[in-house]
């Protein structure tokens, strides 16, 4: 009986024996119990054999090799641009030449670190993310110190996926639903300004609300409630739509409209002349 089998590259041979014979264990104690051994199970086990391989293996297939990333963009030079960083094994030791700074490995590190992750899985320019604030709405005025509700249309992100991010901060991948959208999450953050004739830049360390959305949409609306309101004054709200592990949102080419959006919002007991025009 001919039958077909997955081409395995020979850079991940030496390890095929070791993961087939961890698979095969497991096979076993799962039929322990039983007085008959599941024939089936040795071949889904093969497939499975495959998959574990290409977790583990700590070396590089050179089936995903990106050649191109050894092309540093300029030959011939083009006026405006730099020389790109090349490789020819997909940067995967980067982060041993990045002195002095600790491998992300899956924490909130707020000296900064270094992350080996693949970026990951990206969607088609039809499956790209988009979001409009449906409440508050732009210069709304609201009632300080009093709750209210932030609430969010959203297309095209598969939300509601939301790892701990606290052990696995930008820990894996972009991944992508069966649907090709981006399988993620998005946040709320509420930052404080002086006034709408603002000019200089926020302080990102600064805010006076943050909240993770990690419970899937409604309608295609999410949901964020500041149940204690906030104080007087003006203020931005803005999103930040990530992926499951946090890391923002790629797209698949470089001019696109904003996947985040942003509202800029009073919160007086009454107008203040100029304070929101």
């Amino acid at each position: 009986m001919m039958f077909s089998m997955p081409v395995i590259s020979l850079a991940l041979l030496p390890l095929f024996a070791k993961v087939s014979a961890n698979v095969m264990s497991r096979a076993a104690a799962a039929n322990s119990s039983s007085s008959q051994t599941s024939l089936s199970m040795c071949h889904i086990s093969f497939v499975e054999r495959i998959d574990l391989l290409t977790d583990i293996s700590q070396a590089l297939d050179p089936g995903v090799i990106a050649t191109g990333f050894e092309n540093d963009g300029q030959n011939p030079p083009v006026a405006g641009q730099v020389a790109s960083q090349t490789s020819t094994n997909n940067f995967i030791n980067f982060c041993a030449t990045a002195a002095n700074v600790p491998i992300t490995n899956g924490k909130q590190i707020a000296t900064g670190s270094c992350n080996p992750i693949p970026m990951g899985s990206i969607p088609a320019t039809t499956n790209m993310p988009s979001c409009k604030f449906v409440n508050p709405k732009n210069q709304d005025n609201i009632a300080p110190n009093t709750s209210f509700n932030v609430t969010m249309a959203i297309t095209n992100l598969a939300t509601g996926t939301f790892v701990n991010p606290d052990t696995n901060y930008f820990a894996a991948p972009q991944a992508l639903s069966s649907g090709g959208t981006i399988t993620g999450h998005s946040h709320i953050v509420i930052e404080q300004i002086s006034s709408l004739q603002q000019t200089t830049a926020t302080d990102p360390k600064n805010f006076a609300f943050f909240l993770g959305l990690n419970s899937p949409a409604v309608g295609g609306v999410l949901t964020a409630s500041v149940t204690k309101g906030l104080p007087a004054g003006t203020y931005r709200l803005a999103s930040i739509n990530t992926a499951a592990n946090h890391q923002p949102v790629l797209g698949p080419v470089a001019q696109h409209g904003s996947f985040d959006d942003a509202v800029y919002v009073g919160f007086f007991t009454s107008l203040p002349i100029l304070c929101m025009r």
